[in-house]
């Protein structure tokens, strides 16, 4: 029964609502035992719910398991890919932003800079401009005691 079912099995797997397995005659697949003496006595299987005018689903119990943990897993590695391409997507946004900030302020540091330098000279001039009539009143003082002292 078993050897008969494993050559004839399908190659995808038919599950509908409960998670219950369907054969290809759209009914659910019992799980069944194999009961004939052999390496494989014991081990549990779904088959076409017809037998014996079976429709050719096989499906080994330990496999369904092991299908429905991938799948488990598959869905969550899925949706976890989904969740990064979503930071992903927030995060370059952000960094839109941040550059956008960033050039902002890279032209408030230049002007501001352009306008240190604008003041910066201005007060030298003036600075100069204070000790040249500094100067300029010493001389006037310094000619005039000169001229009453000769």
């Amino acid at each position: 029964m078993a050897s008969q079912n494993s050559s004839a099995s399908g190659s995808s797997q038919n599950t509908g609502p409960g998670n219950h397995l369907y054969c290809y005659h759209n009914e659910i697949a019992p799980l069944r035992v194999v009961r004939f003496q052999g390496p494989k006595m014991g081990k549990r299987f779904y088959g076409c719910s017809f037998w014996p005018r079976t429709c050719g689903f096989f499906r080994w119990a330990d496999e369904v398991n092991d299908e429905h943990e991938m799948r488990f897993l598959l869905l969550e590695k899925d949706t976890k890919i989904a969740e990064l391409e979503h930071e992903i997507d927030m995060l370059q946004l952000k960094l839109k932003e941040v550059e956008t900030k960033n050039a902002e302020l890279e032209d408030l540091v230049h002007e501001v800079g352009i306008e240190c330098t604008k003041r910066r000279l201005i007060m030298e001039s003036t600075s100069a401009d204070k000790k040249m009539g500094f100067y300029l009143v010493a001389s006037w003082i310094l000619f005039a005691i000169m001229f009453w002292l000769v």
